[in-house]
């Protein structure tokens, strides 16, 4: 079963920042290797699937026109709008992806540290609804590597599955010791 909106009620009702994305050297430089995989290229309408307190949402900022960022629990919500306040072209929304998802089209849809949360069931229904919307535009995958006993699966078998889809064609990847990135473009 996919991780449900009670578990990160009880992760964010214990600390406003449960995984350090504000003070980590390693999400720092896992948000620097993310912006740098998109080769400074410019997007139109970016779509960042599980934004949490917003970090990497007010980098990704800085490489799209209009960015709408989502994420399931409201106090992460309202965090990353504090966050992002200073700017004018990002948008959240509260919407547990796979069950909702986003009318319309994205250059750019960012799925990081997310995929791993998801059931086999779930994450075929996110690649079809990402296929979807990104068809034209990129595609990029960060998840951390090693299992997590709480997580249906770990990071590799969210890019795997991805690749195995003929709709993704990776154009770039990275991966370090705790994380990979995969850039694709989508048919």
């Amino acid at each position: 079963m996919s991780l449900d909106e009670a578990y990160f009620e009880r992760v964010y009702s214990a600390s406003d920042d449960p995984w350090h994305f504000e003070t980590s050297a390693y999400e720092a430089e896992k948000y620097d290797a993310t912006i740098a995989a998109l080769e400074h290229r410019r997007f139109e309408r970016g779509l960042e699937i599980g934004c949490s307190i917003g970090v990497l949402t007010r980098r990704l900022a800085d490489v799209c026109t209009s960015l709408l960022s989502l994420d399931l629990n409201e106090r992460a919500l309202s965090l990353a709008a504090a966050r992002c306040s200073d700017t004018d072209n990002v948008r959240f929304e509260r919407m547990r992806v796979p069950q909702s998802f986003p009318v319309g089209k994205f250059d750019l849809i960012l799925v990081s540290e997310v995929g791993y949360y998801w059931s086999d069931r779930d994450l075929s229904i996110a690649i079809d609804c990402i296929a979807r919307a990104a068809s034209g535009g990129t595609v990029e995958l960060v998840h951390y590597l090693p299992k997590v006993a709480d997580y249906p699966r770990d990071g590799d078998s969210v890019h795997e599955a991805f690749l195995a889809d003929e709709r993704f064609t990776r154009t770039s990847g990275t991966r370090a010791a705790a994380y990979r990135i995969d850039v694709f473009n989508v048919r």
